[in-house]
């Protein structure tokens, strides 16, 4: 590689399920840069000395992904408001000898729902937010800049649902409900907007096992889950009628401001971008 060839990466553990070096190798190409941007694997004891020391593999910055998202956010000398809010970092870059960390998974969830469901924050008045973690936060952030003044977060573990209720207790929220998953779980009979941010119902994950009986019939889910591309959350919201925005358009998004700070371009997101990263994980696996 050249000596003034940018090198991103992504990491995470596991990685190999990723489409972001797809992406951003697309971008790179479409816009005749020289550059490049690969997939690392790290196993957790040595995550945090990767993101201390990225540069000497040569890096100049790069995505973080589960379930290092939170760690990251440690690692930074300088974090976007964003990525404050959220405590978590998905995209990471050097300035002036400075670890600078954004949190872009907001801007992508909210693009990609505006795409997806037009209009969708009129008549939100109640969200279910389903898991706790990082990319939770994102998105009770994100519903939270949209004005939506009720939510119901669930998750497996009471505590943290507790946890990050307190946390966001100053967001703006009229009413913040904590309620614990359980299979077949049933309190988003309120919610207009159903979303998972756990990992549950992903390729190789166990499934995401409620039901959705009690959703109004003009209720949005939405599963930041990409891989498959529908997922039996979106399946069976589907069979119910109900409209359904899947995660793939969300990592579309959220990748452009990342290649932006690595690269200097902003990057379009295309429907040609779309079919390509589909088509990719529609193809068999050896």
């Amino acid at each position: 590689m050249k000596a003034d060839m940018k090198h991103a990466f992504v990491v995470g553990f596991p990685i190999s399920h990723s489409r972001s070096p797809l992406i951003h190798n697309f971008w790179l190409q479409k816009y005749g840069m020289e550059g490049k941007y690969s997939a690392k694997s790290i196993e957790p004891d040595k995550i945090s000395s990767f993101l201390k020391a990225f540069e000497t593999e040569g890096f100049c910055g790069g995505n973080v992904t589960l379930p290092y998202k939170e760690n990251a956010f440690k690692q930074c000398d300088v974090v976007s408001d964003a990525a404050r809010k959220t405590k978590a970092v998905n995209t990471i870059w050097l300035d002036g000898g400075k670890r600078f960390g954004d949190n872009t998974d907001i801007e992508g969830f909210l693009a990609n729902l505006d795409a997806a469901a037009p209009g969708w924050s009129k008549n939100c008045e109640h969200a279910a937010i389903i898991g706790a973690g990082g990319a939770a936060r994102a998105v009770i952030a994100a519903l939270a800049s949209r004005g939506v003044p009720e939510i119901t977060i669930v998750n497996r573990s009471l505590e943290r649902v507790l946890d990050l209720a307190e946390e966001i207790s100053d967001w703006g929220f009229r009413k913040i409900q904590p309620r614990r998953l359980e299979t077949g779980h049933m309190s988003f009979d309120a919610a207009k907007l159903l979303v998972n941010t756990t990992s549950l119902g992903m390729v190789g994950q166990p499934p995401l096992e409620i039901s959705l009986e009690r959703l109004a019939a003009d209720s949005i889910v939405y599963d930041i889950v990409y891989a498959p591309l529908e997922t039996e959350l979106l399946r069976a919201a589907r069979s119910r009628g109900l409209r359904i925005v899947g995660g793939l358009g969300m990592l579309l998004h959220q990748a452009a401001p990342a290649f932006e700070k690595w690269f200097g371009v902003r990057p379009e997101v295309t429907p040609e971008l779309r079919a390509l990263v589909e088509q990719d994980l529609l193809r068999p696996k050896s």
